[in-house]
This record gives structure tokens, C-alpha cells and sequence, in this order.
């Protein structure tokens, strides 16, 4: 039965705004879920305000109608966290407020409901191979908790209710205009100051873009294999810590000037400042295996084939 109405949560948002073009562009019909009232998104979507995600969210409205949700909407990695216990905040957004949205999408006769989780589910960082599907958990930080214990929760749900989960692991997303640590990048190249990343060519981390993303998420509204299953997401092809600067300077037209500083001499200093989980991402590895989401969905990153 082909889907007739979808929801967006999220939908100004660095990956909504993404989705929501891509969606569009695909002819499906929209409905966009943002926590404070704008008027019409962009291209003449239907808008419905739903304040703060909590647990207390009132969804009523946002989902008259809608046969599915794509749940984009969540409390994101933040940079200078100030709260005493940062688990905490992070549970409330993206773990009690999607089960809240998950709970009354089934009462309202949802479908399906997609939920974009986190890569970090998986762990921080491979060593050999990547990721996959059906790894063990093992969350490396609060947001990541917040991500699994989201995931479990919407498998009971399912499992009550009969709502169809599917959820969706991407690594870093890239984009213009990034989010966390590609935008601390992204400021210091806008700068012109020179980075001491010229040897760090031999870590591979995947990424995905936005695009591919969306183009996934577009697959699994419908697709009759997703109901029930957990999909890793990623642009196919890993990039060095270098590599990926080289990529971010050329998209904004920048100079990128690199000092060949041994890792090591970077890596180890902020282990010793308690920042190993920083160090981890811009020297480690974090590579995805996509095998499962590809031939399951008969799906590819758009443009490798």
C-alpha cells in the first residue's frame, strides 16, 4: 500500500531541511513537524508546531492523517556541555520524547515510523572491519545512550502495537553548513590558519552526506523488507582526516595549508586532557559496513552504483 502522507519531525533542521527537499523532489506528500510556528516551510509545506520534544509532547495534530514519520527531530551532540548530567538531557529529548511520538503515532494509525539514530550505537571506533548491523550495542557516550535506549524502547512498541520501526545509523553527515565538529572545522578553515593535519592520511572514516541520506530514508518509507530492521548508512567510500579537509576547503572554495605533524605528537596530548574521545575522531577509524542496507533494499549511494 503505497504511502499517502508523511510526517517530518525535525524539519528545519540540518538533516530535516535535507529530507524534506529530497522528499519533495520524489513527489511525496508532506507534513512538517518544528517546535515553534514559521509559518510555511520553504516550497509550501504544511507546517505544525509541536513546542519542545518531551516526554509531555502533543503530537494530535501533527498526526492526523500521516501513514508515516520520519523522525529527524533529537537533542544533537553539543560541544560545551554545561549540564551536571548531560545523559539526563539527552534521555529526555531522544529517548522519552521519541517513545512519546512512537506511542501516539500507533494510536493514530501510523504505518511505519523511521527513526534516525546514531552510528555511535555501534562504539566509537573499528579496528579491522566496520560496523554492522547486527553488531552488540555498545554506546560510547550520552547521546549515543540516548540513541540505543531509543532503539529498544521503539522495538517494544513495535512489538505492542504492531507500528512498523525501522531505524537508521548514519555516521557524521556532511553538509553545507555542518553541525558539532565539522562546523569547529569548517569556522577554523574559514579563518586561513594553517592545520597541523598534513600526516593524518592514514585513518579511514565513513561519512554521509545529506543527500545519500535522504535517498535512503526515501527507500525505507515503503519499501515492504524495512519493517523491523536496523540499517547502516554511509557515501561508500572513507576518507583520511586529511582527505576530509582537502574535500571541505575545495567545496568552499578555500586555501587549505597543512603542516605534516606527526599524529602521535597531536593525538596524545588530548588523551592525557581527557579529550580521547576528540582524538578517536580525528585519528581513529570508523569505517560501515552497508552490505546488509544494499541487499536487503536493492539500494546503493547514489552516484557509486
Amino acid at each position: 500500500m503505497p504511502v499517502k502522507k508523511i510526517l517530518v519531525t525535525g524539519a528545519t533542521g540540518f538533516l530535516g531541511r535535507a529530507v524534506v527537499d529530497h522528499l519533495l523532489d520524489r513527489g511525496r506528500t508532506l507534513r512538517a513537524a518544528v517546535r515553534r510556528e514559521l509559518g510555511l516551510c520553504p516550497r509550501g509545506v504544511e507546517v505544525v508546531a509541536v513546542g519542545d520534544l518531551s516526554e509531555a509532547t502533543d503530537w494530535t495534530a501533527a498526526l492526523v492523517d500521516v501513514d508515516a514519520v520520519v523522525h529527524c527531530a533529537g537533542r544533537a551532540h553539543v560541544l560545551r556541555e554545561t549540564a551536571d548530567d548531560p545523559l539526563v538531557e539527552f534521555r529526555a529529548v531522544n529517548t522519552a520524547a521519541t517513545l512519546a511520538l512512537a506511542r501516539q503515532a500507533a494510536q493514530a494509525g501510523v504505518r511505519r515510523l523511521i527513526f534516525i539514530s546514531s552510528i555511535g550505537v555501534n562504539g566509537a571506533e573499528t579496528s579491522g572491519r566496520g560496523f554492522r548491523h547486527d553488531d552488540p550495542p555498545n554506546p560510547h557516550s550520552p547521546y549515543a545512550v540516548s540513541k540505543a535506549e531509543a532503539e529498544e524502547g521503539l522495538t517494544a512498541i513495535a512489538d505492542e502495537t504492531g507500528l512498523e520501526v525501522v531505524i537508521i545509523r548514519p555516521p557524521l553527515i556532511t553538509g553545507r553548513d555542518p553541525k558539532g565538529n565539522l562546523a569547529t572545522l569548517n569556522s577554523i578553515l574559514a579563518k586561513g590558519l594553517p592545520l597541523p593535519f598534513g600526516l593524518a592520511t592514514k585513518n579511514r572514516r565513513d561519512l554521509v552526506s545529506r543527500e545519500v541520506l535522504s535517498d535512503l530514508i526515501d527507500v525505507v518509507i515503503d519499501h515492504p523488507e524495512a519493517a523491523g530492521q536496523t540499517f547502516l548508512v554511509s557515501d561508500g567510500a572513507p576518507v583520511s582526516t586529511r582527505a576530509l579537509l582537502e574535500q571541505m576547503a575545495a567545496a568552499e572554495g578555500r586555501s587549505l595549508t597543512l603542516l605534516p605533524v606527526p599524529t602521535a605528537l597531536m593525538s596524545m596530548p588530548l588523551k592525557m586532557a581527557g579529550k580521547g574521545a576528540m582524538a578517536s575522531q580525528l585519528f581513529g577509524d570508523l569505517e560501515v559496513d552497508i552490505e546488509h542496507t544494499k541487499a536487503t533494499l536493492n539500494w546503493s549511494p547514489p552516484g557509486r552504483g
